[in-house]
């Protein structure tokens, strides 16, 4: 019977697009929670079947699904930095301050 190959790159893809996403408020769980369920789910066919699938696209996959996981919590984490940020400070004064950071950047 020949060995099936994982295709890791839609998980990597959608773990960068996460990454790139982190810093609009956090809305880069979305893609990164993706990618690691699609990676999870992969690995749990891999665990009926091993000797079906390339050790290599196994190995490849289970990187994907740890750089997911890694990018899922950055985001977490940011996530609950923004909601902190707009509990304390308040979303006008978030808003002043992200205004005048644009301002200063244009007069550069």
């Amino acid at each position: 019977m020949e060995q099936q190959k994982l295709n890791a790159t839609i998980v990597y893809v959608l773990a960068i697009v996460g990454l790139l996403c982190c810093c609009i408020g956090g809305f880069g769980l979305i893609p990164a929670a993706i990618a690691f369920f699609i990676a999870q789910s992969k690995l749990k066919t891999v665990q009926l079947n091993p000797d079906n699938y390339i050790p290599e696209s196994v190995k490849s996959m289970n990187t994907a699904k740890i750089l997911a996981l890694v990018i899922l919590i950055i985001n977490v984490l940011y996530l609950i930095y923004t909601i902190y940020r707009i509990s304390t400070i308040g979303w006008d004064e978030l808003m002043r301050q992200s205004q005048e950071m644009m301002e200063q950047y244009q007069n550069q």
